[in-house]
């Protein structure tokens, strides 16, 4: 037995599904129509008590629903700012016909297990164009590399040094910063130097605004287009399909 949708609507209004978070009645109903829909309710579930069950992945499927629609409208409010991003981080064909961003956090096993993953998907497709966005939401070694990575930019090193850290297997300091930065052709102490740039600080900080703004849930999360967020690692065959959903879609 199916409960009607109208029943759904009740139980969801009644916050039946949920007793824990149950409220005042909505204005919308006298207390008498409560007691008779809260009647109707009670007879029904002991005639089938799976309806309750119903109800619940209904009012869930309707929740994963609008957090998907949600996901989809901030994506396009902020895809100017995500599409787009210091030269440095602007990989693959500058001007390829599907833009991929991906969110990365330099000290993440899942991040650092994609670097080959997407290094091919760029070498098997020279129309992509791919924007980095580094966040460090692992704590205070995240921090430090990521300012390390982007300071190492202000003398052409970013791929270079973000590489560098995210092989590196030992703990994040600022002597290892020097020394993987001196071991990689770049000047150790301006590095060091260069990483209390305010400048750095805001981008990190832009890149943390737009990661909450589309509800990132961790790193790596890469978005294909407009349409698709996808979390996680994945394969490369994956990626590629989804580049290839994003140029279908555009006719």
């Amino acid at each position: 037995m199916t409960l009607r949708p109208h029943l759904f609507a009740a139980i969801a209004a009644l916050g039946l599904a949920a007793p824990a978070a149950r409220a005042e009645p909505p204005s919308g109903f006298t207390p008498a129509q409560r007691q008779e829909i809260v009647s109707i309710l009670r007879d029904a579930l002991k005639t089938d008590p799976t309806i309750l069950g119903d109800a619940i992945i209904a009012l869930r499927r309707d929740a994963e629903k609008n957090a998907r629609s949600s996901a989809l409208t901030a994506l396009r409010d902020n895809r100017a700012a995500l599409e787009t991003g210091p030269a440095y981080t602007l990989r693959g064909n500058p001007s390829g016909d599907v833009t991929v961003v991906e969110f990365l956090d330099p000290r993440c096993g899942y991040c650092r297990a994609m670097v080959p993953v997407v290094d091919k998907l760029l070498a098997a497709d020279s129309h992509v164009r791919l924007v980095e966005k580094v966040i460090p939401v692992l704590g205070e070694k995240s921090v430090l590399d990521a300012q390390a990575i982007l300071a190492a930019a202000r003398q052409g090193g970013y791929d270079k040094m973000k590489r560098a850290l995210m092989l590196d297997k030992q703990e994040p300091s600022l002597d290892r910063v020097r020394a993987v930065a001196s071991a990689n052709g770049l000047d150790a102490d301006k590095l060091v130097a260069d990483i209390k740039d305010p400048g750095i600080a805001r981008e990190l900080n832009d890149n943390l605004a737009l990661a909450r703004a589309i509800g990132l849930d961790g790193t790596p999360t890469f978005i294909f287009g407009n349409s698709s967020v996808i979390p996680g690692a994945i394969s490369l065959q994956n990626m590629q399909a989804n580049v290839k959903a994003v140029r279908e879609s555009k006719g």
